[in-house]
């Protein structure tokens, strides 16, 4: 079985350009130079508050890049508007509060359900394959079937954060949600990914799980960056992933 994708997310290079004011460094540069390095494609969260990604650099990404773009995005005609002019391979429809540093858990696909039919309806009409970044339940994983989203990404926040306070009993339990959730999912016949918060540790655990088939992972790797380079940063990620499907194997 083949390890899962690794999907950059350069948001936080763009973090680092938009607290200087200036263009550099660019986050088109830093999306090349991980392709190069092996990932399987791009994740770029236009916000609405463009804290970080702008639109001209969805744009230039669209244009430029030669892997997979993910355009992560909150469900407003907006942002839908900006997708179907984009076109981009991916949408992955994510909750976004003004408030928040960044991505604060799942969407609530439970309670969200029929505003978020008619985004997903038009973007699979357009071509775009669509998914919604949800917590590990299965009442999540129902509804976004209900939804007819047709993959689902599973929120590795809690189980994350959990590690890093070491509190190791909460730790099992949160992977344990994520892996009835990631069997469950396949079952539905839903295409599994995962991310948030994950670092080679994380990264190299969930990847043992078979039916993950693609991790979105940004800002550890733009931290690692800083010490030993990004194309180091995405190389060392690429083999502990191959590394936990072996060990899953």
């Amino acid at each position: 079985m083949p390890p899962p994708r690794l999907g950059v997310n350069i948001d936080h290079v763009a973090t680092i350009r938009n607290a200087r004011g200036g263009p550099r460094p660019e986050p088109l540069r830093a999306a090349l130079l991980a392709i190069e390095a092996g990932a399987d494609g791009i994740t770029a969260h236009l916000r609405e508050d463009r804290r970080h990604i702008q639109d001209a650099d969805m744009a230039a990404l669209k244009a430029h890049i030669t892997k997979p773009l993910n355009f992560e995005m909150a469900a407003t005609d907006q942002m839908l508007d900006i997708a179907l002019a984009i076109k981009p391979h991916a949408v992955c429809l994510v909750p976004e509060k003004r408030t928040e540093r960044t991505t604060e858990g799942g969407l609530d696909v439970v309670g969200a359900h029929d505003w978020l039919v008619p985004y997903v309806d038009e973007l699979s009409r357009a071509g775009i394959r669509v998914s919604l970044f949800i917590e590990p339940s299965e009442a999540a994983i129902a509804a976004a079937v209900s939804i007819k989203a047709p993959v689902v990404e599973l929120h590795t926040g809690a189980w994350c954060h959990a590690i890093e306070v070491g509190d190791s009993a909460l730790a099992e339990r949160e992977f344990a949600r994520l892996e009835a959730a990631a069997a469950f999912a396949a079952q539905k016949g839903r295409e599994v990914h995962a991310g948030h918060g994950l670092d080679y540790d994380t990264a190299r655990r969930i990847s043992e799980l078979p039916q993950i088939e693609e991790l979105n992972i940004g800002h550890f790797l733009v931290g690692e960056a800083v010490f030993i380079g990004l194309g180091e940063a995405i190389r060392w990620m690429r083999a502990a992933m191959d590394e936990g499907r072996a060990d899953g194997s």
